[in-house]
């Protein structure tokens, strides 16, 4: 894969334009204009497309245009072709802001901040976890069901009884033991290409499984890097023969992949959460915990941050993965750690309990606007008792992707600054059916227990 960051010079070269567009689970898809085609009239005036395939609009009105953000886009060298690729907005045929378009949604939070007078923004450094195999097998039928991954690292009946580390004892190995440093250093070599900002990448906890964390960005340039940077590593995983996953639990009895989310409230060029109250926060920063804690503890946030059926196998008790409205300087088990590691006046928070099978820009923006929310009614985490540096049982989480969607059907008044009630509805329509078509199958563990 080859990656060239974007140079209004080079725009002449190109052979195609690739719009990139995002739908309604958050995957990213795409339609190539030739050169020829893409004018300056046309990228000015945008290309039309059919919205009711990306699952936000009705075929009676599905209608869209899309607007090419020039300053998001770079090219690739794909053969013997230069394709620009490059993220739109999306507007209505009358060229109205589409509401229900995810990255219009993350903007729309991003302008509350700014209304309200709360923040100018909120900055997010994003984790991504992952799975890398060697193969991937899977399929599910009416009589039979089965997966079954193979990897170097130990997973495979060709591999048990070779030299290996633990199947939990990868955390930072170095090669030969780590089979993916090259395969990494690939992938975020492009991603600085197109200026994704990489802190550092490193082998997890488990076999085969891989952590890329980002560095600070805005919350709409967050939404959009990861977007990307997911993009690129599945991308070099195809080319090198490899299959990536970032399911929440794709293992039994394995490590779940999260998608941490550190975070700050920026106004005036600084962080509004640095403080003197409770493990050097400010009240705004106290408030802004309390708002993901409270809004996560009705399941209303987790219908985002944690969206499929498989995210409720990662957080499970007895695992890292935090169950429980809870907060915490430097504990892992907590909803909400506030690392330990950082100076006083950079402090932060770290909320622990999204994955990424969620639409970054709905995820994101729904997260904000909690603990905008928090904020705006002067929420104390403390007082509301979240504080504790283990899981809680009377703070547990709604644990089944039903129970969230519940909440958010109840608990939506802090979203409506961003998202319109026609898109929640649609949220939850979709995933009630990925639900039922889980939720309805027999499982080989009950097979096990019942046959």
């Amino acid at each position: 894969m080859r990656l060239e960051r974007y140079n209004e010079d080079k725009l002449k070269e190109c052979d195609y334009i690739n719009l990139l567009m995002v739908d309604i689970s958050g995957n990213i898809r795409s339609v190539a204009l030739p050169r020829g085609y893409a004018t300056e009239k046309v990228l000015n005036d945008g290309v039309g497309f059919d919205a009711s395939n990306y699952g936000y609009a009705k075929v009676s009105n599905s209608d869209m245009v899309a607007i090419p953000d020039m300053s998001t886009a770079f090219f690739e060298i794909r053969g013997d072709y230069r394709i620009l690729h490059v993220l739109c907005d999306v507007l209505s045929t009358d060229r109205e802001t589409f509401d229900q378009y995810p990255r219009n949604v993350i903007k729309k939070a991003r302008d509350f901040l700014r209304e309200e007078g709360i923040a100018d923004t909120a900055k997010l450094l994003v984790e991504l976890e992952y799975y890398v195999f060697e193969e991937a097998e899977y399929n599910s039928r009416a009589d039979g069901a089965f997966y079954r991954v193979k990897s170097s690292e130990g997973l495979g009946e060709e591999f048990a009884d070779r030299p290996r580390v633990p199947l939990l004892g990868a955390y930072h190995r170095m090669p030969p033991e780590d089979s993916y440093m090259d395969f990494r250093n690939e992938t975020v070599k492009l991603m600085e290409v197109v200026g994704i900002p990489v802190k550092y990448h490193h082998h997890e906890v488990a076999v085969s499984q891989l952590e890329i964390e980002l560095d600070f960005m805005d919350m709409v340039q967050a939404a959009d890097m990861v977007s990307l940077a997911k993009w690129i590593i599945r991308q070099v995983a195809s080319e090198q023969g490899l299959c990536v996953t970032f399911m929440p639990k794709p293992l039994y009895k394995m490590p779940g992949n999260g998608m941490h989310v550190h975070q700050f409230l920026e106004k005036g060029g600084r962080s509004i959460f640095p403080g003197d109250v409770l493990f050097n926060l400010s009240d705004e920063g106290l408030s802004y915990i309390a708002g993901m804690l409270s809004h996560s503890l009705t399941g209303s946030l987790l219908a985002f941050a944690c969206p499929s059926t498989n995210s409720y196998r990662r957080l499970v008790h007895g695992y890292e993965a935090p169950v429980s409205a809870t907060f915490a300087k430097g504990s892992r088990a907590a909803a909400v750690r506030i690392p330990g590691y950082v100076k006083k006046d950079e402090t932060r928070v770290e909320y622990r309990t999204g994955d990424a099978s969620c639409n970054l820009y709905l995820f994101l923006a729904a997260m904000v606007l909690a603990g905008a929310d928090g904020i705006r009614r002067g929420l104390n985490p403390v007082v509301l008792g979240y504080q504790s540096r283990e899981a809680r049982e009377d703070l547990t989480f709604p644990l089944n992707l039903n129970a969230v969607l519940d909440g958010l059907e109840k608990d939506r008044y802090y979203l409506a600054p961003a998202f319109p009630d026609k898109l929640i509805e649609l949220w939850i329509k979709a995933k009630r059916a990925e639900a039922e078509y889980v939720y309805n199958a027999p499982t080989p563990q009950e097979y096990e227990l019942y046959f």
